[in-house]
């Protein structure tokens, strides 16, 4: 079965459709008025493996923090559906990224519980018009709306540049490995039978 989805969401602040193929090549086609979050959103797909496309109109004449975070609430609900029950799938996948003087360790947990662990002193900077502390609002929303465990660990950086996109980086080739089919699983991978 193909492991696709598609989400149409439209709020005050915000118009979102976004389509996503867990099994994709690592294209993006990349829209939402925010050029660093589009470039952070290509390391997604890149890094993930996954096909994104993502088409967002949103309310930039304030600031770029609903863009980001209704993106994000997007974004975790069609892992979520693209997932379906789960069924053979690793789960868990964690990653340790550098990028220069910047060190990242993302872990993730497909358990069904939404929890963020963000420990990652991001400076606060503008990079184009994406504040860097959209970051983890970002995730923040993900992982609400895919209903997945995420923990961030900045190990060291300066440059809030790097920092941001290993962030990105890590947290998009663990989420790779979470997805990835298990070559010796078969059902739901809890003893609890379901996710």
């Amino acid at each position: 079965m193909p492991r696709t989805a598609s989400i149409a969401r439209t709020t005050a602040e915000t118009a979102i459709e976004l389509s996503l193929d867990l099994d994709g090549n690592g294209t993006s086609t990349l829209a939402t008025g925010v050029g660093f979050f589009d470039h952070m959103l290509t390391h997604v797909a890149k890094h993930g493996r996954f096909d994104l496309v993502v088409k967002c109109q949103g309310d930039l004449h304030i600031d770029a923090h609903h863009t980001v975070e209704d993106v994000g609430i997007c974004f975790g609900l069609a892992l979520a559906q693209a997932l379906g029950d789960k069924a053979g799938i690793r789960r868990y996948g964690d990653a340790t990224v550098p990028m220069d003087e910047t060190l990242v360790t993302s872990a993730i947990d497909l358990s069904g519980r939404p929890f963020l662990v963000w420990k990652a002193e991001v400076p606060n900077e503008l990079l184009g018009n994406f504040s860097s502390q959209l970051a983890e609002e970002f995730w923040r929303a993900v992982s609400s709306a895919a209903k997945l465990t995420l923990h961030v660990q900045l190990h060291h950086g300066r440059n809030t540049h790097h920092i941001v996109e290993t962030i990105f980086k890590a947290t998009a080739r663990a989420l790779r490995e979470a997805v990835e089919p298990d070559p010796r699983g078969g059902g739901v991978p809890s003893t609890k039978g379901v996710l």
